[in-house]
């Protein structure tokens, strides 16, 4: 049988092997149904669960995408041709209608899963998707689209545990563990509540960046056992954004009583503490994963009547690139050699 005149054909980058290294792939997108958003992609952000994906070190690879409506379903109102708009991390969850889709067990990942008809989602570094309207976000007017990108993942997934564990009011002081992509944003949008924040790094070396480039109050490295030891007990919580595997009681013994430690960093190893640490000062460790669809709403919201952007790309000396990545893939060369 032929394809269908209503199906889509995208262009994709796929990683085909463990070596990570991508490919052009083309395939065909599931028919835009009644409650389906078909969308152009316009951009793509990249984080560090993209390399692990990508290189199969987790065993399953992109996400946080913004772009430009196409088509939509008769039964979708929210969104109309020309609106420009975000898709999160999770793309579905059946049957349940749970407003934390990113906890469900039934989730169905934008990239290396299955929808219910048994096409496979294939992510972002593609042409075009077609998305649930329930998983789609609308971008604010003003915000710059590839600024969005990131927000959808590194900046809901701080603003989410600071909401829902209580740790969002104005003159908290939090303690943000490590400067990657999530880390940063952890700087700016606790700022933008108006909290004091201490960057905790391993060295000296992003003290520059942390206190004179995204605002943050103060600066600890974690092996100064002297400077650890004076801010011991003045945090009320902090958030270990870190994907390495380190003893938790040094930074345990930074929080008040009752103080919390959201773990946010993807660690292959268990992570160990010793029980004192907790107990003694009645403080919590909780786990948070990225935000839900609504958390991306509000951190969008949030996001642009602060004035909070993603952190610029900059190539330092060893042509890395500093907290988040993101491809235009609207601009790129998504053609040639697909199969």
């Amino acid at each position: 049988m032929g394809k269908d005149a209503s199906e889509r054909t995208a262009v994709g980058w796929a990683a085909r092997d463990a070596g990570g290294r991508l490919s052009p792939y083309s395939y065909t997108l599931r028919k835009t149904g009644p409650e389906d958003v078909a969308i152009k992609v316009l951009y793509c952000g990249v984080c560090h669960t993209d390399i692990h994906q990508a290189k199969n070190h987790l065993g399953m690879s992109k996400h946080e995408v913004v772009g430009e409506v196409e088509e939509v379903g008769a039964e979708v109102t929210k969104f109309h041709a020309g609106d420009v708009v975000g898709v999160v991390l999770i793309v579905g969850c059946h049957p349940c209608k749970s407003s934390n889709e990113q906890y469900c067990s039934k989730k169905i990942w934008s990239y290396n899963d299955v929808y219910p008809d048994g096409k496979p989602t294939q992510g972002g570094f593609s042409s075009a998707m077609v998305v649930d309207q329930k998983f789609v976000v609308k971008i604010p007017a003003g915000m710059a689209p590839e600024q969005a990108a990131p927000l959808l993942c590194a900046g809901a997934t701080v603003y989410s545990p600071l909401k829902r564990l209580s740790i969002a009011a104005p003159g908290l002081r939090g303690g943000i563990l490590g400067l990657g992509g999530v880390g940063h944003m952890g700087v700016k949008i606790a700022k933008a509540m108006g909290h004091h924040v201490t960057v905790i790094s391993s060295s000296d070396r992003k003290r520059g960046e942390a206190v004179g480039h995204l605002g943050a109050d103060a600066y600890l490295v974690s092996s100064d056992a002297a400077a650890m030891a004076a801010a011991a007990g003045t945090l009320d919580y902090g958030l270990y954004t870190v994907p390495a595997h380190h003893p938790l009681e040094p930074y345990l013994a930074l929080l008040r009583l009752d103080g919390k430690l959201v773990v946010m960093g993807v660690i292959g190893r268990p992570l160990s503490f010793a029980s004192p640490a907790l107990m003694l000062g009645r403080r919590s460790i909780a786990g948070s994963f990225v935000g839900s669809v609504e958390e991306a709403e509000e951190t969008l919201a949030f996001c642009a009547a602060s004035g909070v952007t993603s952190q610029a790309l900059e190539r330092l000396e060893r042509n890395d690139v500093r907290y988040r990545f993101v491809v235009d893939v609207a601009g790129s060369n998504l053609v040639g050699d697909a199969a």
